[in-house]
């Protein structure tokens, strides 16, 4: 009986074991496709975007022609002023339409070119250096997050400032084997001399919001945060090795 016993509990200790890994092999498969289906849909998302700037462009491509006679017909007749304003006017239309930023990582371009719409949008200056990076040792979900917080962060500041002209410069770039984020937004006074600790706060927002966040990511990877301010920007930035 007691043989018997052991023998039960030996099969009920290899069951269990193969039910963990089961359920362990299960929990990564449903992860992995979450991965895929975000994946599709950023695509679908990209595909849309690319065929909307086109057909933009297009439309503005036809109507240039009479763009263009209209603004010698007022030259023609003297009017000067009535020229400029015109001219002043298709500009803005071609200053309005959405670049499509082509980074070689749909993930990295569903997200570049969804924010960077929404800040022009709202009359932020954008000035972007993007190199094709791939992050390929970060997890998608990790990657959306830190590029996610660290714009979204630079955007809602430049909301709110209201004595300057908002501006965001983005740096995507290689340098000395890591692959490199860097965001900055202009700043009219200090963010680190009354928050030096970027401590999140719930009933305002500011540059606290997600940088735990940011942080922690980055750290699983082995990487390195910098939060700093430079020539009236506040600036962040991350180092992830390759």
């Amino acid at each position: 009986m007691i043989m018997g016993n052991k023998n039960l509990k030996r099969e009920y200790d290899e069951l269990h074991k193969k039910y963990i890994e089961i359920f362990a092999e299960k929990s990564e498969l449903e992860y992995e496709l979450a991965g895929v289906k975000a994946e599709t849909e950023f695509v679908k998302k990209q595909d849309e975007e690319i065929r909307e700037l086109h057909e933009n462009a297009r439309k503005l491509k036809h109507d240039m022609k009479n763009h263009l006679m209209v603004i010698a017909s007022y030259i023609n007749e003297g009017e000067y002023e009535k020229a400029k304003n015109y001219t002043s006017e298709i500009l803005d239309k071609f200053n309005s339409m959405h670049s499509y930023v082509e980074t070689g990582n749909t993930l990295m371009n569903h997200i570049i070119n969804e924010k960077l719409q929404y800040a022009r949008k709202k009359g932020i200056l954008i000035k972007a250096e993007i190199e094709n990076l791939e992050f390929k040792r970060m997890k998608s979900i990790d990657f959306s997050a830190v590029l996610s917080n660290m714009l979204d962060n630079a955007i809602e500041a430049s909301e709110r400032e209201k004595n300057i002209t908002p501006e965001i410069h983005v740096s995507i770039v290689r340098i000395k084997g890591y692959e490199t984020i860097g965001i900055k937004n202009k700043i009219e006074k200090s963010i680190l001399k009354d928050n030096p600790e970027l401590k999140s706060m719930k009933e305002e927002k500011n540059h606290g919001l997600g940088v735990g966040q940011i942080r922690s990511i980055v750290e699983q990877y082995q990487g390195m945060c910098d939060f700093y301010e430079e020539d009236d920007f506040f600036c962040v930035k991350i180092f992830i090795p390759q």
